[in-house]
């Protein structure tokens, strides 16, 4: 290797600050940016990376680990003792056959499709068993391999443009569902295969609804990759919305609802970003759009409703890293009327967030418990969720070490 190149972290026997420097700048953050989201100072950061000072403790280095969006805690410790996947769950035993139907094209077979409708009520029924499944992963990783199979079959077989383009709708959808079985588990490739077709089906259905949620779902898998894709993530929303905002006026429930949940999405980077005002600004619009909706209306796909506003409030407290903010919005939030069960769970795990930035571990790992007890396979593939109990398993007092340990044994961090 030239002496002036970049050296690998993951090939070189790197010490901590090298790690952290090398990582950092692959993630497009500066120094003060980093500096600013873990509470220290530019110049901690440097002496930090140039190894002035020793590598922080665990919980400092979980935070770090967090903000790099770093998968193997490895990675940047150089330490493989520490080898913990920390945003990506276990494989789930249905991965394989839904990746095998996602790879298959049903180019020549005597199967017939069966009718769009009928497609569109099996479709129905899957969501509904997400929501309403705590083991959500594997009732619809159950249900996938038949549905993309199926999909694909109807769009292949449509008689007509009229057909093909409502099957494409269909298959599109389809692959958002599938999106939502593959987030966080070990197959990057296939999330972003399953999320480009999706939007490519959605493009040909011509359907505003199947639009706005595959891009919905393609900001998410920009954002999630890290800092020095949110330009990417904002571009998808904001075109999104460009393209249905004329469409409002006349729009159905389901329409105004994505396009309320596209708003949140561009809040919510911003967040990411630090851009306090313009994230507040687009949670603003997306509950004034939230205000339109009947009061029991709840999105079968994105959940957005008057209801979710208030969980989406303490997610941008959250990721301003405004602890108090985010106790005060937790407090305000109504988890009783989430009509959805990972929806439900993936609150719980935003509050922990919130109590833990606000130096309330023991609330936060009880708010964890309460996240398990609603949908064990939404908190197990979570990532923020793991480093709080992972951090929480060092701690000094025996009672919340021996609690984080238990919920560590729980999400298979831990051998019993």
């Amino acid at each position: 290797m030239p002496s002036d190149a970049t050296p690998d972290p993951y090939a070189e026997p790197l010490v901590f600050g090298q790690r952290m420097q090398i990582l950092r700048q692959r993630r497009g953050m500066s120094r003060p940016v980093l500096a600013g989201l873990l509470g220290r100072s530019p110049s901690w950061v440097k002496q930090v990376e140039s190894g002035l000072i020793h590598p922080p403790k665990l919980p400092m280095i979980l935070r770090i680990a967090e903000l790099l969006r770093v998968r193997d805690l490895a990675d940047l410790t150089g330490d493989q003792s520490m080898s913990v996947d920390l945003f990506v769950g276990p494989g789930h035993p249905r991965l394989a056959a839904v990746k095998a139907s996602v790879d298959r094209f049903p180019l020549t077979t005597d199967q017939e499709a069966p009718p769009t409708l009928h497609l569109r009520h099996r479709l129905d029924r899957a969501w509904a068993a997400r929501h309403e499944a705590p083991n959500h992963r594997e009732v619809v990783g159950t249900l996938l391999p038949g549905l993309i199979r199926d999909a694909q079959l109807a769009v292949r077989q449509a008689d007509s443009a009229a057909d093909r383009r409502a099957a494409q709708a269909v298959l599109s959808e389809v692959y958002s569902l599938s999106q939502f079985f593959i987030a966080y588990q070990p197959d990057a490739a296939l999330l972003w295969r399953v999320s480009e077709r999706g939007m490519v089906a959605a493009q040909e259905s011509e359907d505003p609804h199947a639009i706005g949620m595959a891009a919905w779902l393609a900001a998410q898998a920009h954002r999630d990759s890290g800092p020095a894709h949110f330009d990417a993530a904002d571009a998808v929303t904001l075109d999104t919305l460009r393209y249905l905002t004329p469409l409002l006026p006349d729009a159905g429930d389901d329409v105004l609802a994505i396009a309320g949940a596209l708003q949140f999405e561009a809040g919510y980077t911003a967040a990411r970003r630090g851009a306090d005002g313009v994230a507040w600004g687009w949670w603003d619009k997306a509950r004034s759009t939230a205000k339109k909706l009947p009061a029991d209306y709840f999105h079968p796909v994105t959940s957005f409703s008057r209801a979710v506003m208030g969980a989406h409030a303490v997610t941008v407290a959250v990721e301003l890293h405004q602890g108090g903010e985010s106790v005060r919005q937790a407090a305000r939030a109504d988890k009783t009327v989430i009509r959805s069960r990972p929806r439900r769970a993936r609150h719980r795990i935003e509050e922990a967030r919130a109590y833990q930035l606000d130096g309330q571990p023991d609330t936060a790992l009880a708010t964890l418990d309460k996240a398990h007890e609603a949908a064990p396979e939404t908190i197990r593939y979570n990532g923020y969720a793991r480093r709080i109990v992972l951090e929480e398993t060092e701690a000094r007092h025996p009672e919340r070490r021996q609690r984080a340990s238990e919920l560590a044994v729980k999400l298979g961090l831990l051998a019993a």
